[in-house]
């Protein structure tokens, strides 16, 4: 079985989120399983120049960009048993710098890299039996490939599956762009295909065309056929029916590993002892007063409102005032919610920490160091936070949505049963309240020794996840 992955971004290479960790290790577990997966990406000027220069050049080719052609060259580079392909063009990939997305001719940048992965197959003598496309950025491989391939006999049994990673980022872009970039009529234009508020969804192309939809936990498969978490595309969901399904994403456990962290100030597998010595570490690290009877919260997260950081930032003093917590903020993103926890963090030097920015040592330090690790999200797809989190003894505090839904049990007194805990409305006082609770358990030691040993025997890898995707892959194949 071959699979083409063909994402915006992997791991190790570039990484804005979630999406690169997936990519850079779900076709390692299906290479475990017996899958020929390779993986397609664009090659972008940040990627670092010790994998640029270890790349090997196949060949370059044209690609049709609406009436006109563009140049794109191909690199091959065989990286811990995965066989990636680079995508290369200097003008709408190797002379941006900054951030990947965002930039003023996106829609056109993506149009070139849809129709570019499927031109360049052949050139890299590679026929997969399916290519896999993940969020908005490939949302029109499928539709490109129904459009201008199939009556070639290369492509004619290629099949396609489409990942949705976050629907709420749909890659809408005018109706000019359906002929000028893409070479489809205005025939696609309709709502029953590619239209979108009156754009052209990239999204909506993968959902509509794709053989198979699948996202990223049981739950947000659910709850993206729902008005209020479907994003204006929950009819075309719904219209999907038996062909979306949803697989919870699993983490690299070699690389998120207490045992063997190079970050970490001390090296464990399981227990409390060590773990307990990683947190005055942290504590001393960041300046808060040493000490393990005050139950240490860990974040460590983009700063946007889908986080849930509205119900922190209406608690937050609140918490910080009255209660024997320390709370650790590691992340970046809106500036409001950065000058928040800047501003509270100064009026309780020894109880609050906070990093604005991103460092992924001290992110891993965080996973060790804290007790618990808080994650109150609006809504979350799958998270993979919490899942470090757990691996590294953390015990996780969510709100019961998508994939922290799907990962996280809520502790039971009675029975010892669960991994972390759990509270169901967007309210900021339930939010209070489990906090306060978790808290009260960390204090009971027979309770708290149970909580973290099931959180950190679970299996958070990508070992069954990628057999339900094999099974997938050969039931569309079928």
């Amino acid at each position: 079985m071959k699979v083409l992955f063909a994402a915006a971004e992997g791991s190790p290479f570039v990484k804005t989120g979630g999406l690169a960790d997936v990519i850079g290790a779900l076709p390692k577990a299906l290479i475990a399983q017996g899958v020929d997966a390779r993986i397609m990406l664009p090659k972008y000027k940040t990627i670092p120049e010790r994998y640029v220069s270890a790349m090997r050049f196949v060949g370059h080719t044209e690609v049709p960009v609406g009436w006109r052609s563009a140049y794109c060259g191909l690199f091959e580079l065989e990286h811990e048993g995965v066989t990636w392909y680079f995508l290369d063009s200097e003008y709408y990939f190797g002379a941006r710098d900054g951030s990947l997305y965002g930039h003023y001719d996106d829609g056109e940048r993506f149009a070139f890299f849809n129709r570019a992965v499927l031109q360049l197959l052949p050139l890299a003598d590679f026929q997969p039996d399916l290519i896999h496309a993940h969020d908005w950025h490939a949302g029109m491989i499928a539709p490109l490939l129904t459009r201008h391939y199939r009556h070639d006999p290369f492509y004619a049994r290629i099949r396609t599956i489409y990942t949705i990673h976050n629907l709420r980022y749909q890659g809408v872009f005018p109706y000019s762009i359906l002929d000028e970039l893409l070479g489809l009529d205005a025939g696609y234009f309709h709502p029953d295909r590619l239209e979108f508020n009156g754009g052209v969804s990239f999204m909506k192309g993968g959902i509509v065309y794709a053989d198979c939809v699948t996202t990223v936990s049981r739950t947000y498969a659910d709850e993206i056929r729902t008005p209020y978490f479907g994003e204006g595309l929950d009819g075309a969901l719904r219209a999907r029916g038996y062909a979306l399904t949803g697989i919870v994403n699993g983490i690299d456990e070699e690389s998120y590993n207490p045992a063997a962290d190079t970050c970490l100030a001390h090296n464990y597998r399981t227990g409390l002892t060590k773990k307990l010595a990683n947190k005055g570490a942290l504590q001393r690290e960041l300046g808060l007063r040493r000490s393990n009877k005050t139950p240490l919260i860990g974040m460590v997260t983009r700063m946007t409102a889908q986080k849930g950081l509205d119900l922190i930032a209406h608690v937050l003093h609140e918490l910080m005032a009255q209660d024997d917590v320390q709370l650790v903020v590691l992340g970046s993103g809106e500036p409001h919610y950065e000058g928040l926890f800047g501003a509270t963090a100064q009026h309780y030097a020894d109880k609050l920490a906070v990093y604005i920015g991103f460092d992924e040592c001290l992110a891993r330090r965080i996973y060790a160091g804290s007790d618990l690790f808080l994650m109150p999200s609006q809504f979350e797809p799958c998270g993979l936070s919490q899942m470090i989190a757990m691996r590294y003894g953390s015990v996780p505090i969510v709100r019961e949505t998508g994939g922290l839904k799907d990962t996280v049990l809520a502790y039971e007194e009675d029975t010892g049963e669960g991994n972390g805990f759990t509270f169901a409305n967007y309210n900021a006082h339930d939010m209070l309240y489990t906090i306060r609770r978790a808290a009260s358990l960390y204090r009971q030691p027979e309770h708290w020794k149970r909580i973290v040993a099931s959180a950190q025997r679970g299996d958070y890898s990508w070992r069954e996840s990628a057999s339900r995707y094999k099974e997938l892959y050969g039931q569309v194949l079928s």
